[in-house]
């Protein structure tokens, strides 16, 4: 056939087609593009740009991927409902997704936490690797079902700081009624060796540590601890976080609103859950050197905890597992997963990562790099 001829033949054919879908039912790509609006009430307020900018992050991908059909729009918290009521209200469906620290809601089941972050769990990288290929998320997601919600990570601060103090802790001792701005399951374990937690939300902390109604308070680490000022009022800054080894975020979602997308946005907020969790903790580790820089420069005095002190805590912490395994299934299926992976963890960790970091922070240490 004549090219001329072919390319005649062709045109009829394809006006043809067109003419018949005409006549057909909308096509099926589009039935799975509809238009939706979500609210997406944050567990953080605006002000802390970085754990409350990974949700305008995700909100954006899901938009931009979605050509503006899929909208989520982003609430600060309190502007809805608060941090303690926001797993409620999605529950409910009175809203349909939060962006939260799981741990928060450890009072209604210490499952809860897993998910955040417990005391000498998982580093940042280990909680990827078991949430990603290691079953974690697909057990949390069974227990959450049993709350009406499914989560996916979508944020890590990487290891925390250890808080800050009106006065140095050197033993034991040091922490037998102190008074501590500690969220969730840490305070539970900072109970087994005297400490007082307390359940402080993050605005109210500053004028606590300043009137001495509490002595000690943490949060996440340099950049945002900078923000809020606890330097200028209990300058003793303490190091590691053994509560928060890698605090993860996560996007949690009323499980009827889930089922009712469509596939192809089930697996945009997927992708864009991932994406807010890859850049909440880039963005950390690049800012907190910088902060930590200035707090020292403004008086903070850097302090580690003695092997002591951890060895205290960590023993309490083994005490508060075996407690709560024996009186919650939930709790110790997701527990001895969790620390079984830890274990396996550790002995590729201790070969690999840590050599080469500790090789290389000495290398800095000498001026070298």
């Amino acid at each position: 056939m004549k090219r001329r001829e072919f390319l005649k033949t062709a045109s009829v054919g394809t006006v043809g087609a067109v003419a018949a879908a005409a006549t057909l039912p909308m096509p099926a790509i589009a039935q799975s593009a509809p238009e939706v609006k979500w609210r997406l009430t944050s567990g953080f307020p605006k002000s802390l740009d970085t754990i409350y900018g990974a949700a305008e992050v995700f909100a954006k991908a899901v938009a931009e991927a979605t050509d503006n059909k899929f909208q989520i729009q982003v609430f600060g918290s309190g502007e809805i409902v608060g941090t303690v009521q926001a797993l409620d209200a999605v529950a409910s469906g009175t809203v349909e997704m939060t962006h939260t620290a799981s741990y928060y809601y450890w009072g209604k089941d210490p499952t809860f936490a897993f998910a955040t972050a417990v005391p000498f769990g998982l580093n940042s990288r280990m909680q990827n690797g078991w949430m990603y290929h290691g079953g974690g998320m697909d057990l949390l997601n069974e227990f959450y079902k049993k709350h009406n919600v499914i989560a996916f990570p979508a944020g890590n601060t990487g290891a925390q700081m250890g808080g800050w103090y009106r006065k140095e802790i050197k033993s034991v001792e040091d922490l037998k009624g102190l008074k501590m701005r500690i969220g969730g399951f840490g305070g539970k374990v900072l109970q087994g060796v005297g400490g007082v937690p307390q359940q402080i939300p993050g605005g109210d902390i500053y004028p606590a540590l300043e009137r001495g109604t509490i002595d000690s308070a943490e949060w996440v680490g340099p950049y945002d601890d900078e923000k809020l000022g606890f330097y200028k009022v209990a300058p003793f800054y303490y190091y590691p976080g053994w509560w928060e080894g890698g605090a993860m975020l996560h996007n949690m979602i009323n499980l009827n609103k889930w089922n009712e997308l469509p596939k192809s946005y089930q697996q945009v907020i997927r992708s864009a859950s991932a994406e807010a969790n890859v850049w909440m903790q880039a963005k950390y580790d690049a800012l907190n050197a910088a902060a930590l820089k200035r707090l020292v420069a403004n008086g903070a005095q850097l302090r580690a905890f003695p092997t002591e002190v951890l060895d205290a805590c960590f023993n309490s912490a083994k005490t508060v597992y075996a407690e709560i395994s024996g009186q919650n299934a939930d709790f110790k299926k997701v527990h001895d997963a969790m620390m079984a992976y830890r274990a396996e963890a550790y002995l590729w960790f201790q070969l690999s990562e840590y050599t080469f970091d500790i090789y290389m922070m000495n290398q800095q240490r000498k001026k070298t790099i």
